[in-house]
């Protein structure tokens, strides 16, 4: 049902917020929307046929709308609110869309009135992937019933899965989720770019797990790099994941170069029994061998590929065996990545052969011991741009791996997609 005379406004006409805008407008809600004023004209050309009402700015989009979304990056949810807030309607509801809700909702109290309702959102997937049946989160803050009631109607457009949630859960559970995930990612591209290869034809990354591995890393680095930056540096329960990644990996790569053999099986092992239960091999597997060797960038033949280590995988169990966390009581808010990060790791620890092929490859394999090497070294680095808080550092090294993998994101964000659709179905026929 579409609310009468109710009137959505987006200030943000980026990937998100031109994603939110098409299916409220398909709904057959009034759209008003906007972007920084020097792009007015832009907008108009761009996308002036879909009948949005395209204004010049947040005061216009403030001044009119009964529901304001802001859909800008969390690092400048302070400023933009801050210049627009004060022009929002009497009795409007305001969400943001940014990944952090805690410096979100410190600056929806600083600068918004307090004849303003704030329920605010989050589509936990990147705006390639469509809302439906993805989960979204909906936050209550500071709001009647009735006003509530409004913004979860209007939202139900989007058709996604809700998750209610505080917004001290939600940066808790993305913390959890997202974190160690996407600096793995990251860094795994950053590795790739040091040593100067693309995965696609190194005979260790062609084949299984590895193909989601290749995937995920390009569907980050085809995206904004403020979008994963404001989430690691922003949100303030993130920097402890992140540090029990990099301990975790550290941990790990030590005993591999020590030939500390038993001390690193055992920890291995206590992670998997910790996680997966010791009868792993009947847990319910998230990915399927059909879709893991359908899909694949590799110009190598399966047939040649080569074992690896895959410390990353084994460093994500540890890290949720030392934080003494279950991965699975987030799938409540799992985002496409993290799903992703789940589905390898379990099939990697659930299937006894490649578990053991991968630790004995990462003891006794001099290559691999040195390919880990430039991943370790990336993770560190990545870890210290990340606790230096430096924005600058973060977007001049995901550009700079971007550039490198530049010819193979488009085509791996299309293989993602993929991905993620056939695990959607999957979920949606259980």
């Amino acid at each position: 049902m579409v609310l009468e005379n109710f009137e959505i406004g987006i200030i943000g006409a980026g990937d998100m917020g031109m994603l939110y805008a098409r299916r409220f407008k398909q709904a057959g809600y009034v759209v008003n929307i906007c972007d920084t004023p020097d792009r007015y004209s832009e907008l108009q050309a761009k996308h002036g046929h879909l009948g949005l009402n395209i204004l010049r700015d947040g005061y216009a989009v403030s001044r009119r709308s009964d529901f304001i979304i802001y859909s800008v990056p969390a690092v400048n949810i302070g400023r933009i609110v801050e210049e627009y807030g004060r022009a929002t309607k009497v009795g409007a509801i305001v969400a943001g869309q940014t990944s952090v809700k805690t410096p979100e909702i410190l600056a929806f109290e600083k600068y918004l009135p307090d004849d303003v309702h704030i329920v605010t959102c989050h589509s936990m997937h990147g705006p390639n992937i469509d809302t439906k049946g993805q989960p979204l989160a909906i936050i209550r803050y500071r709001s009647d019933d009735k006003h509530y009631e409004m913004a979860v109607e209007a939202l139900g457009a989007l058709e996604s899965r809700v998750i209610y949630l505080t917004y001290e859960e939600h940066d808790r559970i993305t913390a959890d989720t997202q974190a160690a995930t996407h600096l793995s990612f990251i860094s795994l591209g950053t590795a790739w770019s040091l040593q100067g290869y693309h995965p696609w034809l190194n005979p260790q990354f062609i084949s299984g797990i590895n193909n989601v591995k290749v995937a995920m890393a390009l569907r980050i680095y085809a995206s904004k790099w403020h979008v994963y930056a404001g989430l690691a540096i922003m949100n303030p329960l993130a920097k402890k994941q992140l540090q029990c990644y990099v301990e975790s990996m550290t941990t790990l790569y030590k005993f591999m170069v020590a030939g500390k053999r038993q001390e690193f099986r055992t920890l291995v092992h206590e992670a998997a029994d910790f996680i997966f239960g010791r009868e792993r091999s009947q847990k319910k597997i998230l990915l399927d061998d059909d879709i893991l060797d359908q899909l694949s960038l590799s110009q190598v033949p399966k047939e040649q590929s080569t074992p690896n280590s895959h410390l990353s995988l084994l460093s994500a169990a540890v890290c949720w065996y030392k934080m003494g966390m279950s991965p699975y009581d987030n799938l409540i808010c799992q985002t496409p990545p993290f799903r992703m990060w789940l589905g390898i790791v379990e099939y990697l620890f659930c299937h006894e052969g490649m578990l053991e092929e991968s630790i004995e490859t990462a003891l006794s394999d001099r290559y691999t011991q040195s390919e880990d090497l430039v991943f370790y070294t990336a993770v560190t680095g990545w870890g210290q741009c990340i606790e230096l808080g430096s924005f600058d550092g973060y977007r001049e090294r995901f550009e700079k791996t971007a550039e490198f993998l530049s010819h193979k994101l488009e085509e791996g964000k299309d293989l993602s997609t993929m991905i993620i659709k056939k695990l959607t179905d999957k979920n949606e026929s259980n």
